[in-house]
């Protein structure tokens, strides 16, 4: 008989990216909004944390007592590429916690270990996804039908790693692990606009999804500004991330008309990722600086209008039962040409 717990999917992990996104959008609001919204950042990366903990734990009881549903997870040709979601989850985690100045205490050998955790793993990750490509259009392959935004999730979130990685002494590290996200971000930008030509867009219930493609350009805006670079740097990536953020909101109607699911907290973080960026600006700006100030609260306040309406459909699909449950859509499988490829697509 199936319990809620084998349907635990790695998708669950994009609430923690999501949370310490939001974490670092209200840290960087802390020089205009004051002592409330640090107070904020402490508090969204506590509730992470906690998040976090919760999931590990239910992730390593569901291993044991469900073993097939981790292999399915790691053969799916969708759900594959969340589970990188973890080791982002610990490098972000130490991200707030960095940026709320607790590596200077006690806790510094806490959050190193737990930056180097998430680095490693994230690369990891990054080359066992990769390694799947060279099967081709094999079974557990790339095949057009499993590109979806959720490989950036696996590939590009390697360009986090400046954002604590410099605080904390490792800046060569982080910017080589930068290199590997900004190898592949394009890689994957043009695999997704290949996909929609040939198939059309990914399944409807992972529309949401389409979010991601704001988060590369924000984040790789806020670790070259990490790592020193020139400020003119990061604002032609501030206007890729911008404009991705008014190309996907198009989809809202769609997404608002969905049944809440799992796949709309991909929403979450690249709006956050958005929102810092902005902040982080402000003092750049020059005499636009009152506009950019104005443009960076209002995506804090929509990213947090979001993330409140997410956690609230979170919590009433587990009070529910449909957000545990199996998947509606069938498997993707392997095709040997793209006209025979299925279109379906499964749960996050």
């Amino acid at each position: 008989m199936s319990t809620p717990l084998k349907f635990l999917y790695p998708g669950w992990y994009a609430t923690v990216m999501g949370l310490c996104g939001i974490a670092l959008a209200f840290h960087r609001a802390s020089p205009l909004m004051g002592e409330l919204a640090a107070a904020a950042s402490l508090a969204l990366g506590g509730l992470a944390a906690l998040v976090m903990l919760v999931l590990l734990g239910a992730s390593l009881l569901r291993l044991q007592r469900h073993p097939g549903a981790w292999t399915e997870d790691a053969r799916h040709p969708v759900r594959h590429a969340f589970i990188a979601a973890a080791p982002i989850g610990l490098l972000l985690l130490a991200t707030v916690a960095v940026a709320n100045g607790l590596h200077h205490g006690a806790l510094h050998g806490a959050i190193l270990g737990l930056w180097w955790a998430g680095s490693v793993l994230q690369l990891v990750s990054t080359v066992w996804v990769l390694a799947r490509w060279w099967k081709g259009n094999q079974a557990g392959g790339l095949v057009w039908a499993s590109v979806t935004p959720a490989l950036f999730i696996p590939i590009v979130g390697n360009v986090l790693a400046p954002l604590a990685g410099v605080p904390l002494g490792l800046g060569p590290w982080s910017a080589a692990q930068l290199g590997v996200g900004l190898l592949f971000w394009p890689v994957i930008m043009v695999l997704l606009v290949v996909r929609i030509a040939l198939q059309g867009l990914w399944p409807e219930r992972l529309l949401p999804a389409a979010f991601i493609v704001v988060a590369p350009p924000s984040v790789v805006g806020l670790s070259l500004l990490q790592l020193g670079a020139p400020v003119l740097v990061a604002w032609p990536l501030w206007g890729m991330a911008l404009f991705s953020a008014a190309w996907c909101a198009l989809l809202l109607p769609r997404i608002a008309a969905m049944p809440f699911g799992l796949p709309h907290w991909a929403m979450s973080f690249p709006l956050a990722a958005l929102a810092a960026l902005t902040l982080r600006l402000v003092p750049e700006a020059g005499a636009a600086q009152g506009l950019m100030q104005l443009l960076g609260i209002t995506l804090l306040a929509t990213t947090a209008l979001v993330a409140s309406a997410l956690v609230l459909g979170t919590v009433r699909g587990l009070r529910d039962g449909s957000l545990l449950a199996p998947e509606l859509a069938a498997p993707i499988v392997a095709a040997a040409s793209p006209a025979d490829t299925p279109r379906a697509g499964g749960q996050a």
